[in-house]
């Protein structure tokens, strides 16, 4: 079924209607060019996105991908990808998750769901070695996420929706232990498919290429993680909390509906706050000697707790200062499916709109203590107020105005990143094909203050470098590795002494690398190299597998995603109108005083396009396609099947 290692060689394609499944003639060639994660969802998306759909409707298709390095031992290897059009944006969006879905998928010997179709009645889809089943869902009918996985039992991985997945609020997510496939509206299509749960449980042996070579390399990864100043200190220390501290003193910590890029009592909402007082401990991930998760407690539960984006978005951003309060929400939220970045986004554009005179939702900034009942409310679509606001920014903007401060791009709220103090990430914002996506834009903000010191406000070098990182993190993705490894690809040094000669030079020389990271951009095969000390995903890739990797075929994988992605979301309708952010970013000065605080949208746009490879309307260049495979590529679903019920 393949010649590679570590795959299982299999893909279902499951049928909700008919209540059958068959195999999905995935082949080698498919492997060695997406490897899997998104990359493979993508190719696989493509034979079936042909121009708009209702991403509500049964017509929509739902795609579940393992990874190469699932279940191989490799530090922070258990990610897995959905992938689908959103009900929030009606382009693509995919979430990539933690926890051990993804392995026990794996164990039960798939590489991959496609799911279609609808079931008449709520369903829970079964995956073991010996097939796939059907399963009533009735019973789980309006039960939370961790209600839901508590009474399905047993062994098996699962992949749940809450209330508001059933309900179809368009950002509603999927939750896999205490993991969630958060954005977009994941779960949203599951509901709308009558699609409670997912398991899988199986007990198969992964093969691999050189699994002593691939061992060695595991002990060294996970070394070099556990040595990093990143993933060996800060966030194991402080998890992704850590980051709000250095937000707000670089102006990047969006406060206010994104109107300031810092909050006078950020020190309430810090992660030195939460670990002082809340922490009971660390964990994380199967596999992950970084160990991110905070555990804290709500209701008498130890109970995983809120990260960087939920503490910023519902803090600051709705000049909220009461971490107990934001603990207690990233709770329930979860509990109901719903992605806190969305939700947060709608509820401080609500009091925006309020405060302006515009709509009176109820909704006050810094007037919080109504915000469980308002989340119950979104949920169950309880009442006109609620109702809209499951609808998102973009929706309600649409319906009452205030475009200019209704912070999503490409209808997805923005993450919590103030773009107006590190340009590039406004870039990325813009450009990203999942929408306002902190990682799928690139997260050049670790670079513009959050790691590295480079001038956050120049445009100078940012297209090629959001270019570069998009890619890298796309094939690391793609690989199975969680993007936190990806922070240790620079050397140590360069954040644990940040005032040193060498830093202080690397910092200013960045920006001026453009020329060349543009021809590596545009031809990444000239990296035909294995640097192993900094990317060890390249030979861990490839002793898993014995697909032959190298620095160049990783980012080739990774370009050829994300132009794949670009190609579909042209079927649905991006083209250059849609790569934009709220006039308030790019036409506003977060600082009066100085006129390089906002984002240079057309300046960089026409750079990141000339980078990648595309025409100044955003359209992907012929020679582009073609360099990358994408100029012909068959049907998979036409390859032979084999039907089973």
């Amino acid at each position: 079924m393949t010649k590679y290692g570590s795959y299982t060689g299999k893909v279902a394609k499951v049928d909700l209607t008919a209540k059958q499944w068959e195999e999905y003639p995935i082949n080698d060639n498919d492997r060695k060019l997406y490897l899997g994660g998104k990359g493979l969802a993508n190719r696989i998306l493509y034979d079936f996105i042909k121009g708009p759909i209702d991403p509500l409707g049964a017509d929509n298709v739902l795609v579940v991908t393992t990874c190469p390095l699932n279940a191989s031992g490799c530090p922070s290897s258990s990610r897995f990808n959905v992938s689908t059009v959103s009900p929030l944006t009606g382009i693509i969006t995919s979430s990539n998750s933690g926890g051990g879905f993804g392995i026990s998928l794996k164990r039960a010997g798939y590489d991959g769901l496609v799911i279609v179709g609808k079931s008449e009645t709520l369903t829970v889809l079964e995956v073991t070695q010996d097939g796939i089943a059907f399963k009533d869902g009735e019973h789980l009918k309006g039960k939370t996420t961790g209600e839901t996985q508590e009474l399905l039992g047993g062994r098996s991985g699962k992949l749940v929706i809450g209330p508001a997945g059933e309900n179809m609020v368009r950002y509603a997510c999927a939750i896999s232990d205490e993991r969630a496939s958060g954005r977009g509206g994941i779960g949203a299509v599951m509901g709308s498919k009558n699609l409670k749960a997912i398991t899988a449980f199986g007990v198969r042996a992964s093969h691999f290429a050189d699994k002593e070579k691939l061992d060695a390399i595991k002990k060294a990864w996970t070394n070099k993680l556990r040595a990093h100043p990143l993933t060996g200190g800060q966030l194991p220390r402080l998890g992704t909390a850590a980051l709000i501290t250095p937000m707000q003193q670089h102006n990047i910590l969006a406060t206010k509906n994104f109107s300031q890029g810092n909050y006078e009592d950020f020190r309430s909402v810090s992660g030195e706050v939460l670990a002082e007082k809340y922490l009971i401990k660390n964990k994380g991930c199967p596999t992950c000697p970084i160990q991110c998760t905070r555990v804290v407690e709500v209701e008498g539960k130890a109970v995983k707790g809120p990260e960087l984006e939920t503490l910023g978005l519902l803090g600051p951003n709705i000049l909220n200062n009461n971490l107990e309060q934001i603990i207690k929400w990233n709770y329930e939220l979860d509990e109901l499916g719903m992605d806190t970045i969305s939700t947060a986004g709608s509820i401080a554009f609500a009091m925006e709109l309020a405060e302006k005179g515009i709509w009176d939702s109820g909704l006050q900034f810094g007037k919080v203590d109504n915000l469980s009942e308002v989340f119950h409310k979104i949920a169950h679509k309880d009442g006109e107020v609620a109702c809209l606001l499951a609808e998102g920014t973009k929706r309600m903007s649409d319906k009452f105005g205030g475009k200019e401060f209704a912070m999503n791009a490409k209808g997805m709220e923005l993450a919590a990143y103030e773009p107006r103090g590190a340009v590039g990430q406004g870039l990325g914002y813009s450009v990203g094909n999942r929408g306002g996506c902190h990682l799928n834009a690139g997260y050049l903000v670790v670079l513009e203050g959050l790691g590295l010191n480079v001038d956050p406000l120049t445009p100078r070098g940012k297209a090629p470098l959001t270019i570069m990182f998009q890619n890298l993190m796309e094939a690391v993705s793609c690989g199975g590795s969680c993007l936190f490894t990806t922070y240790a690809v620079f050397p140590g040094m360069l954040y644990s002494k940040p005032n040193s000669l060498v830093t202080r030079i690397v910092n200013k020389v960045l920006p001026y690398l453009g020329g060349v990271l543009s021809i590596a951009n545009k031809v990444p095969s000239l990296l035909a190299v294995n640097i192993a000390a900094l990317i060890p995903h390249t030979v861990a890739i490839q002793a898993a597998t014995g697909i032959k990797m190298s620095v160049g075929n990783l980012m080739m994988i990774g370009a050829r995603s994300y132009n794949l992605e670009r190609l579909i979301n042209a079927r649905l309708g991006v083209d250059k109108s849609w790569d934009t952010l709220p006039a308030r970013l790019t036409d506003e000065l977060q600082q009066p005083d100085n006129d390089k605080t906002k984002v240079p949208q057309q300046k960089l746009l026409k750079q990141y396009y000339k980078g990648r490879g595309w025409d100044e309307q955003g359209r992907i260049k012929p020679s582009t396609l073609k360099y990358y495979g994408l100029n012909k590529l068959d049907c998979i679903w036409e390859r032979s099947t084999i039907a089973n019920d």
